[in-house]
């Protein structure tokens, strides 16, 4: 028997949303295609094939990544095959398309180790029994030259020369290497090669995305709809999120530095958050986004929740929220690790014995910007000696999110 699908209506209304295609024509055509598409594949009682790659240029996932991910949860959920593609090849070259500069290429085997991290971190939000994982080095590897020409031919240089990266870079005089512009050729022949009706990626790699649909068409195939969301900003609110810009929540994070990372984010940002993170429906976003002016910081704590609801659990959320509060109060959260203090010890020794600090230097530095508090009150002298009496504690706080609580013994 053929599977059971929602009306095609609700199926796009939920698989639309966030969608940008770089801009509104694209997008009307795009939505157009996939509706044409989820009408054929119902009458047929088949799913549709959705994929979504990554690079594993690092080993860990964050929030920035989850949004294609989640994405294709849900094609998923709505009965739709879902493709999750490590680029264990292409992650050997690194994708240029928001970058100014090449990318450092990295080893087969080191994508390799990196991509076991990544899958599993991606189950935390695909389901594991209805997802099919792939890696493109099995097609790409051992491409004949040949074949490469052929896809090579489809593209001229003006096009690559177009993109915002490639084009300030030549107008630098910084050097372009004749590799970088095979990713795209590359990521083309993924989508040739997994023989998708769907493809999902960021805006930045909205040029990829659609070499995929030239190529499909050049072979003879209905090329792959395509749909792209926005980047997501990091936790400074300027920023892409990414490793070596520092302003990433993980989604290994705890849930208490999760969920406080959340409630510190610039307002300016929580929208987008909202529309591209949540589980929450139509009409619950839009009474956020109505609330947000006027009420941001409860909005704030209902998205920390459900951010870290979606990653650890509803209890995990309810605790870290409980946690925030007291920390607002000055109190530690209840996973603040302990150190006994056996002796009486200066302030900076508790710091860096505890791990609280990287180095005496840090330590110095954080007392004279006025951020290192004990039981509430705010530390000048970072050579304060701390004596706490047997069975009696201290709150030492470093920073926002740092807590300690020091033991008498």
């Amino acid at each position: 028997m053929g599977h059971t699908f929602r009306p095609v209506a609700e199926q796009l209304e939920i698989l639309m949303r966030g969608v940008d295609c770089g801009d509104e024509r694209t997008r009307r055509h795009m939505e157009s295609e996939l509706r044409a598409r989820l009408t054929e594949c119902q009458a047929q009682g088949r799913g549709l094939r959705v994929y979504c790659g990554f690079d594993p240029s690092s080993s860990e996932l964050h929030l920035g990544h989850t949004i294609p991910l989640r994405k294709l949860q849900q094609f998923q959920e709505l009965g739709h095959e879902a493709v999750f593609l490590i680029g264990t090849f292409t992650g050997t070259i690194g994708d240029p398309s928001d970058k100014e500069a090449a990318r450092e290429q990295q080893s087969l085997e080191t994508a390799m180790r990196k991509a076991e991290s990544f899958s599993r971190q991606a189950f935390r939000i695909l389901d594991r029994e209805r997802t099919t994982v792939d890696y493109n080095h099995r097609w790409l590897k051992d491409l004949v030259f040949g074949e490469l020409i052929e896809v090579a031919s489809l593209f001229t240089l003006q096009q690559f020369l177009a993109r915002q990266n490639f084009r300030l870079r030549h107008e630098r005089g910084d050097a372009i290497w004749l590799h970088e512009f095979f990713y795209a050729l590359m990521q083309a022949y993924d989508a040739y090669s997994l023989k998708t009706d769907v493809q999902i990626g960021g805006t930045d790699q909205l040029f990829n995305l659609m070499a995929g649909r030239k190529l499909m068409e050049a072979r003879g195939m209905k090329p792959q709809t395509v749909l792209t969301y926005p980047i997501l900003p990091g936790t400074d609110g300027l920023m892409r999120m990414s490793k070596s810009a520092g302003n990433t929540i993980n989604i290994d994070d705890a849930p208490g530095l999760m969920y406080t990372k959340v409630l510190n984010l610039p307002d300016s940002v929580i929208p987008l958050y909202c529309d591209l993170l949540t589980r929450w429906d139509a009409e619950r976003l839009r009474a956020a986004h109505d609330r947000i002016e006027t009420d941001a910081a409860t909005v704030k704590q209902e998205l920390a929740a459900e951010t870290v609801s979606i990653f650890h659990g509803a209890e995990q959320a309810e605790q870290a929220a409980r946690d925030a509060a007291r920390m607002h109060q000055g109190a530690a959260p209840s996973d603040t690790p302990r150190f006994v203090l056996t002796q009486a010890m200066t302030l900076l020794d508790v710091m860096v014995d505890a791990d609280l600090v990287k180095s005496r230097g840090e330590g110095r530095r954080l007392v004279k910007q006025r951020a290192v508090k004990v039981d509430g009150a705010t530390i000048e002298d970072i050579m304060l000696e701390l004596a706490v009496p047997a069975g009696h504690s201290k709150v030492l706080q470093v920073g926002k999110r740092r807590f300690l609580e020091v033991v008498g013994s």
